[in-house]
């Protein structure tokens, strides 16, 4: 199943046709521009520079230019990570000591250019990013169509906030399953699908395919790649150990829970489609919902209150004037859950799936998972569109951290 099957199960919010095309076709089709908090330019421990790259993920870049400056790459600081098929503008952090290595560092794709003194930059120092996105592939007619999507869009109050398709894999459509398997307890199944998953037409996949098959682990480290590390480290230890949960636990905590946050963002994303689908607006409120609070269209998702017959006038009139919006479950054993006809949704929800938010708690300490709300519609600021004859359509617009423009682009483009 790649990405595009995956996201069939999941409603549009408009109903006018999509435009089709393609995105990504260059890199310089996907340009993405960070805009950090202030705070990080506050102190002089640390030098931060901005890092323009082409066709590279921000982990591997930070690696490399740490191998090439002598450093070690946790001492490297960024506050989010960037799509790899784009062009990307973000910030980065290394030891002020560092700064003249790092400013020598050459890199093919790679640029990097010292900004000023700072702190050392955390995941989330962001404020949010810019984006430009060619669209290729579509006619004249594609201008008029996104108009009345977006005016359509702009009606029911903002575009559907689902993650996008990074978030689960885009060949290997896999992340949100073997983070079932962990809260399961599961964790031999959730190696054997890590380890075996295949789609075909990827470098190693042969390899993955005899493991699926045989389960033969001195095979598979004969096989697989070594630019699999993740997976070589996974086989090594289970090598070691005979037992597939200590195997995973010594993976990287980041990547453990990539999958736990995967699992929670495809519940989220089937909370919105089953409101979609129901036909419960997701910019009014009802009695039991949770509500985000919003300042200037940035969400604050730690500023939560739940609506009651008491005060549902004042908030849905704090979401018409773009101060408050409706907010689905990110589940996990401290949520805050709602109540009445959402709450209902949200244990029908956990209902089918077969877990609880206590499932959450019971995973290995480092990978529990508290969960938190998150916002059900997203308004891009400055969003600005044209049709360039003979490239396609053009859109610029800004979104607050952690929110998605390839879930903009499918509600106009609607190409699965």
């Amino acid at each position: 199943m790649d990405y595009r099957e995956f996201f069939s199960q999941f409603r549009y919010l408009s109903k006018e046709p999509g435009i089709r095309g393609r995105i990504k076709v260059q890199p310089e089709d996907f340009v993405v521009i960070e805009d950090p908090l202030p705070s990080i330019f506050e102190g002089r421990k640390h030098a931060i520079f901005l890092l323009k790259k082409r066709n590279w993920d921000t982990m591997s870049a930070v690696k490399e230019i740490a191998k090439r400056a002598g450093i070690n790459y946790r001492d490297i600081g960024f506050a989010g990570t960037k799509d790899r098929h784009a062009v990307t503008y973000q910030y980065i952090s290394v030891p002020q000591d560092a700064k003249e290595r790092v400013e020598n560092v050459q890199i093919r794709d790679v640029e990097l250019r010292f900004v000023s003194y700072g702190r050392f930059i955390k995941l989330g120092h962001l404020i949010g990013n810019r984006f430009r996105i060619i669209v290729r592939d579509v006619d004249e007619k594609a201008f008029e169509r996104s108009r009345e999507i977006i005016r359509e869009l702009r009606g029911v109050g903002g575009f559907p906030n689902y993650f996008g398709y990074q978030r689960f894999g885009e060949r290997r459509v896999t992340n949100h399953l073997i983070g079932k398997l962990l809260l399961q307890g599961d964790f031999e199944g959730a190696a054997r699908l890590f380890l075996g998953a295949y789609e075909g037409g990827m470098e190693g996949d042969e390899a993955r395919k005899h493991f699926w098959e045989t389960g033969d682990v001195d095979r598979a480290l004969e096989e697989f790649p070594n630019f699999l590390r993740y997976e070589r480290t996974l086989l090594y230890r289970y090598k070691e150990t005979g037992n597939w949960r200590r195997a995973f636990l010594s993976l990287p905590l980041p990547i453990m829970r990539i999958f736990i946050h995967a699992y929670q963002s495809y519940l989220f994303n089937l909370y919105i489609s089953r409101r979609i689908e129901m036909g419960i607006p997701l910019n009014e409120a009802l009695v039991g919902d949770i509500v985000v609070q919003v300042k200037g269209g940035i969400p604050y998702r730690d500023r939560t209150y739940r609506v009651t017959e008491t005060n549902i006038d004042f908030v849905n009139e704090k979401i018409r004037r773009g101060e408050a919006a409706l907010s689905g479950p990110l589940f996990g054993f401290a949520m805050r859950k709602a109540l009445g006809l959402p709450g209902r949704i949200e244990g029908e929800i956990l209902g089918d799936e077969g877990i609880t938010l206590e499932t959450f708690r019971k995973l290995p300490k480092p990978m529990a998972e508290p969960g938190g709300r998150r916002e059900l519609l997203i308004r891009p600021l400055g969003l600005t569109y044209g049709y360039v004859p003979g490239t396609g359509m053009c859109f610029r617009f800004f979104l607050p951290k952690g929110v998605y423009a390839t879930s903009v682009l499918r509600e106009i483009m609607k190409d699965h």
